[in-house]
């Protein structure tokens, strides 16, 4: 899995990517991990807010930080990994 964080380097976008950090490790997900600061490159995805966060490729959330739990069910859903109690 592919993440990365565009701002460039406020305290929301730190904080997005230590909570990122964090929930990778919670939930033993295997991802790259990138903070974008260069100004070109956030052009390059068209977002008009920071900081904004990329899942493989995909602007999912621009302009805000996704609560804990919705960034748990961004990254389960990108990773493919099943949760819960198998059927």
């Amino acid at each position: 899995m592919d993440i990365k964080v565009l701002g460039l380097g406020c305290n929301q976008c730190r904080g997005l990517e230590q909570t990122i950090m964090e929930v990778l490790t919670e939930m033993q997900l295997a991802a790259s991990v990138e903070h974008v600061t260069d100004i070109k490159e956030i052009t390059r995805y068209r977002v008009m807010g920071s900081p904004a966060l990329v899942i493989n490729g995909k602007v999912v959330a621009v302009g805000s930080v996704p609560s804990r739990d919705k960034l748990k069910t961004m990254l389960v859903q990108a990773s493919g990994k099943q949760v819960g109690p198998a059927k």
